[in-house]
């Protein structure tokens, strides 16, 4: 356990720049101090002492905003930065170097018994805000934008967005960033937020031309080889003429 606190404080160096010292971190870092307090409460779970488990777990909202489940599973080197309003269900499963902000919720979509949370595999990322609901599995790297409600499974190193969260398409994300820079638009100011209708619309001419460069091309293909057929044409019937093989034939003769 102790090991697992001083991982729980050292990790916070790495994940926020605004951290300084140790001290001022045990002391003043709401994340750090639910995540103790869930070491704590989960153990005291696991040994079937659930009702102090669950009053150790509402201390520990109480003095901090967040609220884990004594039953949810976290890993080693998660981070809650900032945290408030945080939530995490009895059957969440949180892996290794994941990182939540504040106003994250990995909750259920049903009242039955047995998995009913998210599992978060090893360095997810859920942004500010984030809904992560029903026993879906988030994969490996995953990211989860600010604000986004996912009820899905998310590919490992996959990022989702909007509502209800949608994979983005990284292929088609950087062929868009390609045919801007080829008409020579500047596109910088257009981001991943499907739901507005500017960005829905220029990224609707951005994938028209892209559509029109391809066939475009395999016009400028085609025309390509049928002047080669007419070349290769030409000279196979010049070849089969009678006549001009005659005259050929004679001029040598001659």
């Amino acid at each position: 356990m102790f090991n697992h606190i001083k991982e729980d404080i050292s990790i916070v160096f790495e994940r926020d720049p605004a951290a300084r010292t140790h001290w001022e971190i045990l002391t003043t870092y709401p994340g750090v101090h639910a995540l103790l307090m869930h070491r704590f409460s989960h153990w005291l779970w696991k040994k079937d002492f659930f009702w102090l488990g669950r009053f150790f777990s509402h201390i520990g909202r109480w003095l901090t905003g967040i609220e884990i489940h004594p039953g949810a599973t976290i890993g080693r080197r998660v981070f809650i930065d900032h945290g408030m309003g945080v939530v995490i269900g009895e059957t969440a499963v949180i892996g290794d170097d994941c990182t939540l902000y504040h106003g994250v919720t990995l909750g259920g979509t049903s009242w039955n018994k047995g998995k009913r949370h998210p599992t978060l595999e090893a360095g997810v990322v859920i942004g500010a805000g984030a809904k992560v609901l029903g026993p879906i599995t988030i994969g490996e790297g995953a990211k989860i934008g600010s604000n986004a409600v996912v009820v899905k499974d998310v590919p490992a190193n996959a990022t989702a967005v909007g509502i209800p969260a949608r994979i983005l398409e990284e292929e088609k994300s950087k062929q868009r960033e390609a045919t801007a820079k080829k008409i020579g638009f500047a596109a910088y100011a257009v981001g991943n937020d499907e739901n507005d209708p500017m960005i829905k619309a220029i990224h609707s001419l951005l994938d028209h031309a892209a559509k029109q460069d391809v066939t475009l091309q395999n016009l400028q293909a085609q025309l390509d080889r049928l002047n080669m057929d007419i070349e290769t044409d030409a000279e196979v019937g010049e070849a089969f003429n009678v006549q001009a093989t005659q005259k050929n034939s004679v001029k040598n003769q001659e």
